[in-house]
């Protein structure tokens, strides 16, 4: 049920969203990883996430770790990375792989207030060296220990903190950066899902909300 304390909740979460900051996940499969990084994603306000699978299926999410993350942040999937890369690169993102290697700066030292998309490769082997090469840049999180790499969801989490953060300097989570139209659409379903598939359902558009949640229309039954 839509109260409206939630409705409020679910609005200023959704105004703190970025329409330009992202992960790209290449071959990312295991499902406590995978899920992992959506709740990073959905706590720094990434709108959107991208995920090249070979077979075009998403990892299952794993509820113990999401916290019902997969309803507040959208997964788009693609069959090969240059599918994705073609993607990221029409909508004007630079692309900056987690690969640490020569050439490699600090994560600290990129520039996250610009459309990003951080690039993430599997669990074992990093981003593949075709993806790499594609890349804008390469960024690595420093390793003082013996072990050379954090776990792939760890190193996004701190990876997307720092672009939070740097954000939150230039002012970016300030007010909705959301195209309006998806802004809402977007509200419309967080706050109505079942509402929003029976609209989907007969093809009509969904109804207005006032300032509280409430429905100012009729919906299909």
């Amino acid at each position: 049920m839509t109260t409206p304390q939630r409705f409020h909740r679910v609005r200023s979460v959704l105004d703190r969203r970025q329409p330009d900051l992202t992960v790209l996940l290449e071959n990312v499969h295991k499902a406590h990883n995978f899920s992992a990084i959506l709740r990073s994603c959905d706590a720094v306000g990434v709108f959107e996430a991208h995920a090249v699978t070979p077979t075009g299926e998403l990892p299952r999410l794993h509820n113990a770790v999401t916290s019902g993350t997969g309803k507040w942040v959208r997964v788009r999937s693609y069959l090969d990375i240059h599918s994705a890369y073609d993607t990221l690169r029409e909508q004007g993102f630079q692309i900056l792989a987690a690969h640490p290697a020569e050439g490699a700066i600090d994560y600290r030292q990129a520039d996250f207030t610009r459309p990003t998309a951080v690039l993430l490769g599997q669990e074992k082997d990093g981003v593949t060296q075709e993806a790499a090469m594609r890349a804008d840049g390469w960024i690595v999180i420093p390793m003082l220990g013996m072990v050379p790499s954090l776990n792939v969801s760890v190193a996004n989490a701190l990876i997307l903190f720092e672009a939070q953060r740097q954000r939150q300097q230039a002012g970016l989570y300030e007010q909705s950066r959301l195209d309006p139209e998806i802004y809402r659409r977007t509200l419309f379903e967080w706050t109505y899902p079942i509402l929003a598939e029976r609209c989907q359902r007969f093809g009509v558009p969904y109804p207005e909300l006032d300032d509280d949640g409430e429905l100012l229309g009729e919906v299909p039954r």
